[in-house]
């Protein structure tokens, strides 16, 4: 299944694109349904419905992140071997982890908002893996077993703030609105193998990236795996996996960053692409 929130920020409601590519409501379908959102029981009563007998949107609506706000946006940094050397990164022996801040978590087609005195803002197109079973050290073998589905994210990124002002990254990962996410959440028995999937980024219809999952360092599994050893994972945490080679930092002979007024778009194949337009903040 394909599913989608839309509505205002705030009054976001649940829906789904049937086999035609329409969005039908889920409003009334899940009245008296005591399940929690994402769980496998409630992604199966969700399958059992009869796309055709979904009443359709009865307007334009914007079209929200796939998901509620989550508890947890788990990010993996130098993920993809190309991506680590275009930055001068070491391949990582075990996955860096780090935390985007939930201020940035924003819809698939929501304005991005430079920062204030921002000179290098930066895309990362990345696989987003959303948990759909509370997860605590589980193991490798079992660690699909957790998950609800896939997702585009795009991990936005202020580099001279995550590199050159101190500390740790999150000054540069954590802004309002760089954390797009969507358009949809793709259950998990919609992509058999999400170590095959192709991504992309484009700036103003230029491909400024173009990679595949098979060459991440650590694969889904690991990581979901990995993140539970440290973090508790809820139903609607997001796990992006980190970004394959052509972000800005890396163009040469000079790198090339964000400014207002640009035209982004972002996919991660089979789970739909984001546009959005970036802004001053």
């Amino acid at each position: 299944m394909k599913l989608l929130r839309y509505g205002d920020e705030g009054q976001e409601q649940w829906g789904l694109v049937d086999d035609d590519g329409k969005t039908r409501s889920l409003s009334d379908a899940l009245v008296g349904f005591a399940g929690d959102a994402l769980s496998p029981a409630w992604i199966d009563h969700l399958s059992k419905l009869p796309p055709h007998t979904l009443p359709f949107l009865k307007a334009e609506h914007r079209i929200a992140a796939p998901i509620p706000r989550p508890l947890n946006f788990v990010c993996i940094g130098l993920n993809y071997a190309d991506h680590a050397a275009e930055t001068g990164g070491k391949i990582p022996k075990e996955p860096i982890i780090f935390l985007k801040s939930l201020s940035a978590f924003s819809g698939p087609f929501d304005d991005i908002k430079i920062p204030r005195g921002s000179e290098k803002t930066d895309w990362e197109v990345e696989l987003g893996v959303v948990i759909g079973t509370k997860a605590c050290y589980v193991s490798e073998a079992d660690a699909l077993d957790y998950v609800a589905g896939y997702c585009t994210v795009n991990d936005v990124s202020e580099r001279a703030y995550q590199m050159e002002r101190s500390g740790t990254w999150d000054k540069g990962k954590g802004c309002d609105t760089f954390g797009p996410v969507g358009p949809y959440l793709v259950t998990k028995d919609e992509v058999p193998d999400p170590q095959n999937l192709n991504l992309w980024t484009e700036v103003d219809g230029i491909r400024r990236q173009n990679g595949n999952t098979k060459t991440m360092v650590f694969g889904v599994k690991t990581l979901v795996s990995y993140v539970s050893q440290f973090i508790t994972l809820y139903p609607g945490d997001i796990i992006a996996t980190g970004t394959p080679p052509g972000v800005g930092l890396g163009i040469k002979p000079e790198p090339i960053f964000l400014k207002a007024g640009q035209t982004l778009k972002v996919g991660v194949q089979g789970l739909g692409e984001q546009t959005y337009k970036t802004i001053a903040a």
